[in-house]
């Protein structure tokens, strides 16, 4: 049940308050377990959490590998239950003089710990469902600028545990006890915030061309590149700056082939400006997912290679190893996409844009990189034609509005099917496209230099507030308090009363 609720608060049902009721849930039946316990019942509610949240994985591959992610996830969620149980019983123990404040901060830094593992391992972790990524229209969105994704469940869980705890130890001087939570969630809800100042525009062109872009689609060689084509020619201004098209908007490279570099050439040419486009190229015996800046006259300037591909997905780590459990779905994945390591940035007119690929906008690190080394823009590339009419194409949409408002950029989320959409620096939706219809926008983008506060700090903040919960609750160890005996014999003082 709790997992339900938990998922609720993200979209596409988007009702964000039921975030906070979740974790609340979560935590109120992790109280006076034992670590048994506690791991079935955080075993249950991830489980419950990431099979509504993620249910739009099974259409690619199935519900066997969707399965299989899901009880990982369940398991990183089941043990950093244990960990909030024990911090729940020991912590009060340790430190009454902090009864209110420090188990709450404890419990926070340890669910941003368990975040933070599964978000990086194994195979480069699975960083969807953060409880941060469902707070993109919530009165606490201003706070991504300052503390980032990882900072924002952070507190989410904080307020919430300090609201639990003051609950439970209202019947003592209630008033104190109630305020603190009051204080907390006014001072997040007060957070200004950050201040952007543009610097100029750029005037772009994106375009959702509804081609059958699937893996199981059925379409013929061009299909592709066709419908994308049909849907840009209609905008084509010599005004534009740039064009953008999405992941799986062709069907063959231009570094290959002739018709799909003179198509390229075509658009660029017409729009006299540069085309963002997107195309599987083969270089060096090696396959990469890639985006290339393309200008007529001279054929691809730069290339951008994705520098997660998508494990089981994109490319199969230990072949050898997994394909003997399901040699069928092992074969599906007939090619291994190899990481990129070109820098994220293309130059469009003198202007630094940051570009990366699909599930690349939920890595912290690879767009944080792109703004460190000057993007004014950022442009996110996707395929979601896999996941149907799902929620992740809504999800994705929420996580790209958080990066926005969380790095200080226009972000434009430019996709096959959508949703397309020109997102501001505080995450605003400037204009978007409908689900699974050909169409295109053209808009006046913000460009804006000033780095956020997160962008300097960057992971550091996420691992210190992981270190706090870790530390906390090591600190508070049974073994490390002397026994009441131990206790009075040190100060020459009986141990029982007379």
């Amino acid at each position: 049940m709790a997992g339900v609720v938990l998922d609720a608060g993200f979209p596409d049902r988007d009702i964000w308050p039921l975030a906070f009721v979740g974790i609340g849930l979560i935590l109120v039946a992790l109280i006076g377990r034992r670590a048994a316990s506690a791991l079935l019942v955080g075993f249950v509610g991830g489980g419950s959490f990431y099979l509504a949240q993620i249910q739009w994985a099974s259409l690619f591959l199935g519900p066997l590998p969707m399965s299989a992610l899901v009880v990982l996830q369940a398991l990183f969620f089941a043990l950093g239950c244990v960990t909030i149980t024990l911090a729940w019983r020991w912590v009060p123990r340790a430190w009454p003089a902090g009864r209110l404040l420090l188990p709450a901060a404890t419990i926070a830094g340890l669910w941003t710990l368990r975040e933070a593992i599964s978000s990086t391992w194994p195979y480069g972790g699975f960083s969807w469902g953060r409880v941060a990524m469902s707070q993109s229209d919530s009165p606490i969105k201003e706070l991504f600028p300052w503390v980032g994704i990882a900072g924002v469940s952070f507190l989410m869980v904080f307020l919430v545990a300090l609201i639990i705890d003051a609950l439970r130890l209202s019947a003592v001087d209630p008033l104190r006890r109630l305020s603190a939570p009051v204080i907390v969630a006014t001072i997040l809800v007060a957070v200004p915030g950050w201040s952007l100042e543009p610097v100029g525009t750029l005037r772009i062109a994106a375009i959702q061309g509804n081609g059958p872009a699937g893996y199981f689609d059925d379409r013929s060689p061009g299909d592709l590149l066709a419908a994308q084509l049909a849907a840009t020619l209609p905008i084509l201004d010599p005004d534009l700056d740039a064009v953008l098209w999405p992941e799986g908007s062709t069907d063959r490279s231009p570094l290959e082939d002739i018709y799909t570099a003179a198509v390229f050439d075509r658009i660029s040419g017409e729009a006299d400006a540069p085309l963002v486009g997107w195309a599987i190229t083969e270089r060096g015996g090696l396959t990469y997912n890639t985006q290339i800046l393309w200008q007529a006259g001279q054929g691809a300037v730069d290339l951008y290679d994705k520098k997660r591909p998508v494990p089981f997905g994109e490319y199969v780590p230990a072949r050898a190893f997994w394909r003997p459990f399901a040699p069928e779905l092992i074969d599906l994945v007939q090619r291994d996409y190899t990481p990129g390591t070109a820098d994220p940035i293309f130059d469009i007119g003198g202007v630094p844009v940051g570009v990366n690929i699909c599930f690349d906008i939920v890595e912290d690190q690879v767009l944080r990189d792109s703004v460190l080394q000057g993007a004014q823009l950022i442009v996110a590339a996707s395929n979601n034609a896999d996941f149907g009419r799902t929620d992740q194409s809504a999800q994705q949409l929420a996580i790209a509005r958080v990066r926005a408002l969380e790095l200080g950029r226009t972000v434009v989320n430019v996709s096959t099917v959508g949703l397309t959409a020109v997102i501001a620096p505080d995450g605003r939706i400037v204009e978007q496209l409908p689900w699974h219809t050909a169409g295109s926008i053209v808009s006046d983008v913000d460009l804006v230099e000033t780095l956020t506060p997160v962008s300097l700090i960057g992971q550091r903040l996420e691992w210190l507030l992981a270190g706090l919960g870790v530390g906390a609750l090591l600190a508070a160890l049974p073994w490390r308090r002397p026994s009441a005996t131990a206790a009075s014999a040190a100060i020459g003082a009986p141990a029982h009363g007379r």
